[in-house]
């Protein structure tokens, strides 16, 4: 039956990717990847000769019609992203949107996303959290990290290793030095390194040494008791 598949990739370390993952990928009519060179190289490793098309966030506005109506006309397609689950800080919400609004049957695979394990390694509570993904690079971000000040539940952000410290610092300038996060980096990879103390040490740590690979922040939200007592000294 042809549809739209959501097929999460991974992230790192080639065996994280479910059997019938592989299946559907060998099964569709044509894949959509994010950069095809790159998903080209997973397809190759594990013998999956379907075609290859390009979908990205530069072209997706023009392209998603013409894919729903290829589903519509029969085919069944499979979505990749370079690394993860297509949709999350990656393309794919457009693509979904529009093949609900045309009625076309959309499945999303269960596999593999970089924020899960971060967040499950950090220490932090995760029964409750608040998944923020990028934050924007230049308009709006510091209005944003301003506007978490009170947030409780436990915070995720992706960034790059660029401007890491710079987000540590600017979380540290709001939240306080002392709250607790962890970073973690290169997950599923050689050199994973999951990085736990507070937002100063972070910074020191990270301040000192030239931070390579994909990066996840997981950061401690306002403790309870902080929110309480803060409160109180407001009404005396």
């Amino acid at each position: 039956m042809s549809k739209l598949y959501i097929v999460p990739t991974p992230i790192g370390n080639l065996e994280d990717i479910t059997l019938r993952a592989i299946r559907v990928l060998k099964e569709a009519s044509v894949v959509l990847a994010e950069d095809t060179r790159t998903s080209s190289k997973l397809l190759g490793h594990y013998d999956i000769k379907v075609p290859l098309m390009s979908h990205h966030k530069f072209n997706e506005h023009k392209t998603v019609e013409q894919v729903a109506s290829r589903i519509e006309a029969g085919e069944s397609v499979a979505l990749i992203s370079d690394a993860g689950t297509p949709g999350i800080s990656d393309p794919g919400f457009l693509l979904v949107r529009t093949c609900v609004e045309r009625g076309i049957e959309v499945e999303c695979l269960p596999g593999a996303t970089a924020f899960i394990p971060a967040l499950v390694c950090s220490g932090l509570p995760c029964d409750r959290f608040l998944f923020e993904g990028f934050l924007p690079q230049k308009k709006g971000r510091t209005k944003r990290v301003e506007s978490l000040k009170e947030e409780e539940r436990t915070i995720v952000f992706y960034e790059s290793p660029y401007r890491l410290v710079k987000l540590l610092e600017q979380l540290a300038g709001a939240f306080g030095a002392e709250r607790r996060a962890c970073v973690s980096r290169e997950i599923t990879k050689l050199h994973e390194e999951n990085a736990r103390g507070t937002l100063a040490e972070l910074i020191a740590h990270f301040s000192s040494k030239t931070v390579k690979g994909e990066i996840v922040v997981v950061v401690e939200g306002l403790p309870k008791k902080r929110k309480d007592d803060e409160y109180d000294e407001g009404e005396e």
